[in-house]
């Protein structure tokens, strides 16, 4: 039985360089793609004109454009004359391949192979026709004034949006094959006479590191990459938005896309890139200040503002007027439970509500938004399982969040939120301070691809100052250096 096992394994094992019969490498190729048991792996025998050659195509019916196939490959094959396939062959890339593990390679990706007799090598042409989405809005980082474009799950519809925004020469698309039984291609986009090298080669590092199996989107590979993946904190951006991914293209950053993924990957970042948005340069200087200071204030009112009202209620009473203590007393005056458990109870029913409508039926989900947050909750407090003020600081703790698109550092939010309210819960505002003060170090502590989480304040850096706030685009002349970028200044000195 083991002896049996070693040869089947064996068998399955693809020979290294092409066979220069041709009948040798159909036989090779039914092999290595299962023909007649993989419904959708074809084989077509022709004879090329110009040589009077025997050859043979294989590709994946359901991965390519048939049309393609016919007007540039096999019709120039049975016609034309020349010197040699690329001559001949009308179709736009062309590669030769000299062994079977790029065979497998090619036709994974949807390109023809095509086998001549008496020739040791093979050619690859691009044939690729993956079914996708047209290009559509965004759904999750809306804007009202800038471009509604989003990714989708076509690799050369990303790119194409990419070289859409950026007519630039040196705009780099680099490929990188990664997994051990599905190869998936990662493409590493940047500007090439702008980026770090050390922080290119640093990604590529990472990317050569993966040894998993399978890597099928830019979700996973995330997590491949990532440095510290127990931490709450992020450390990659994630963004389906073009202009956005331009943007930090322009400023020296690198750029990850994947096939099936409407979203790309940006690295390095640092704590201030989550909370600015494309449309804070698309609008005017103080109005784009206005909403970013909006943003960071709903940062702190999510993070802090029901661990606070614990701490104060709780331990330090003597801090709230007297009116407004008399009057959450005679709230909680029949409420059973301890205050704590009320804003636990109170996070935890918004954080159900928020879930039940991202997961049901989309015409579903304002109707369950309307049903928990105003029977349920107007319900808890007739029967005096929570009080009204608690209605309304948890409300603001839940819809501060929705101001922060990022869907990670939305979560790590969230996730502190119920950390800090356990701490308020223990000694107030002391304990409360002393969790602050460790998350705040932690997160000071964290580097992005080599790049200090507080960049460009702490430590400080040369940069266009578009921190907290912006300047006026006018008198943005750097780049942030914290990249160490090979050209600092955007204007021509």
């Amino acid at each position: 039985m083991v002896r049996s096992f070693k040869r089947s394994k064996k068998s399955q094992t693809p020979p290294t360089q092409i066979y220069s019969s041709l009948k040798d490498n159909i036989q090779e190729s039914k092999q290595l793609f299962s023909y007649g048991l993989n419904k959708d792996f074809a084989m077509r025998s022709i004879q090329i004109h110009f040589n009077q050659k025997n050859a043979c195509l294989f590709y994946y019916s359901s991965i390519v454009d048939g049309s393609i196939i016919d007007l540039h490959i096999i019709k120039p094959l049975l016609e034309r004359t020349g010197e040699s396939v690329s001559n001949v062959v009308s179709i736009e890339n062309i590669e030769e391949v000299d062994n079977f593990e790029k065979i497998i390679q090619n036709i994974n990706s949807g390109k023809v192979i095509l086998f001549i007799d008496g020739d040791d090598t093979a050619y690859a042409m691009d044939a690729a026709d993956f079914a996708h989405r047209k290009v559509s809005i965004t759904q999750n980082e809306n804007t009202i004034k800038g471009p509604q474009e989003a990714f989708t799950e076509s690799l050369n519809s990303n790119i194409s949006l990419i070289r859409k925004q950026l007519h630039n020469n040196q705009l780099i698309n680099e490929g990188v094959q990664i997994g051990e039984r599905s190869k998936n291609e990662v493409n590493v986009v940047y500007i090439k006479d702008l980026v770090n090298e050390d922080i290119l080669e640093n990604v590529r590092s990472r990317l050569e590191q993966i040894t998993a199996d399978s890597v099928r989107n830019i979700e996973i590979l995330e997590q491949y990459i990532e440095e510290r993946p127990y931490s709450l904190i992020p450390t990659v951006l994630y963004t389906e938005k073009p202009d956005k991914a331009s943007s930090y293209l322009e400023e020296g950053f690198v750029i990850l896309l994947m096939d099936s993924s409407s979203a790309c990957l940006i690295v390095p970042v640092t704590f201030w890139s989550f909370f600015h948005s494309p449309e804070d340069r698309y609008l005017r200087f103080f109005y784009g200040n206005f909403t970013r200071a909006i943003r960071l204030f709903c940062f702190y009112l999510t993070l802090l503002i029901s661990a606070t009202y614990v701490a104060i209620s709780n331990f330090h009473s003597e801090m709230i007027p007297p009116d407004l203590l008399l009057a959450i007393t005679a709230s909680r005056e029949r409420v059973p439970f301890p205050l704590i458990i009320e804003v636990l109870i109170m996070e935890i029913a918004f954080e159900l509500i928020r879930e039940a409508g991202l997961r049901i039926p989309n015409p579903l989900g304002p109707t369950i938004g309307i049903v928990g947050a105003l029977i349920l909750g107007q319900a808890a407090v007739e029967a005096n399982i929570i009080s009204p003020i608690i209605v309304i600081v948890a409300a603001l703790s839940g819809l501060s969040s929705f101001a922060l698109s990022d869907i990670n550092i939305n979560f790590t939010v969230r996730l502190m939120r119920f950390i800090f309210i356990l701490a308020a819960g223990a000694f107030g505002m002391l304990t409360l301070t002393g969790a602050f003060l460790l998350f705040f170090m932690y997160t000071a502590s964290i580097k992005s691809f080599g790049i200090p989480f507080f960049s460009p304040m702490s430590p400080h850096f040369l940069s266009s100052e578009d921190t907290v706030f912006r300047k006026p685009i006018k008198k943005e002349i750097f780049r942030p250096n914290y990249l160490h970028p090979k050209d600092v200044q955007k204007k021509p000195k």
